[in-house]
């Protein structure tokens, strides 16, 4: 399956640079380029990419609103990676909170830029890397918690286990090898889990667990 990417960054040089390299990646396909986020909104409502590489600072519209529109508006298959410059920046956790399925540093080797674009794709089957982890527990220390999200109260006490686990980051092999199951059914429950609560990732299942504070920074 070829994986069709949208480029949103307001530096032409940086767009160059990143076609090339994926260019280059078998199964890859740049669809696409933007150089702010209005213009980012537009195309992936018309080109309908499978993962959009988001800057968070774009003129016109920023990574962070763009993410926001998409996310609210009418239902895409498309999924937002972010963009950025520093790994502790406080406006990655809010894209990641309104639908962005993870980030990367802009400086990130070849290798980690390309299988981010394929966990993407592959609809967060992959949690992401201990950097997201990090920014996600920094930032949801210092956020006050919110009311008991819908659906939060219908997960069953082994769900909410394994909702524990994956705030810890954990895949679903290292879920299954925790819990003494199969990896299938450590699947099953993420899956019944990202269900109820009505989020389309890991990443999103992970937010939710912090903002409702059934887990803290220290894996609580």
């Amino acid at each position: 399956m070829t994986i069709r990417v949208l480029l949103a960054d307001d530096e032409r040089l940086v767009r160059t640079g990143l076609r090339m390299i994926l260019e280059a990646e078998p199964g890859i396909e740049i669809v696409g380029e933007a150089g702010n986020g209005i213009e980012a909104v537009d195309k992936a409502r018309r080109l309908r990419p499978d993962v959009i590489l988001m800057d968070i600072r774009m003129p016109s519209l920023d990574g962070l609103e763009a993410t926001r529109r998409l996310a609210a508006g009418p239902p895409l298959r498309s999924r937002v990676v972010i963009l950025t410059t520093f790994d502790l920046d406080e406006y990655v956790y809010e894209a990641l909170r309104v639908g962005a399925s993870g980030f990367l540093l802009k400086d990130a080797p070849e290798a980690q830029l390309v299988g981010a674009i394929r966990v993407a794709a592959d609809g967060g089957s992959q949690f992401a890397p201990s950097a997201t982890r990090r920014l996600i527990e920094r930032f949801a220390t210092s956020a006050k918690p919110r009311d008991q999200p819908p659906g939060l109260g219908d997960l069953t006490p082994r769900e909410l286990e394994v909702l524990r686990l994956l705030a810890r980051g954990l895949s679903n092999r290292e879920i299954a090898s925790e819990l003494g199951v199969s990896e299938h059914t450590a699947k099953t429950h993420v899956g019944h889990i990202l269900g109820k609560l009505d989020v389309r990732d890991r990443v999103g299942a992970v937010i939710v667990a912090y903002e409702a504070g059934i887990v803290s920074s220290g894996g609580g």
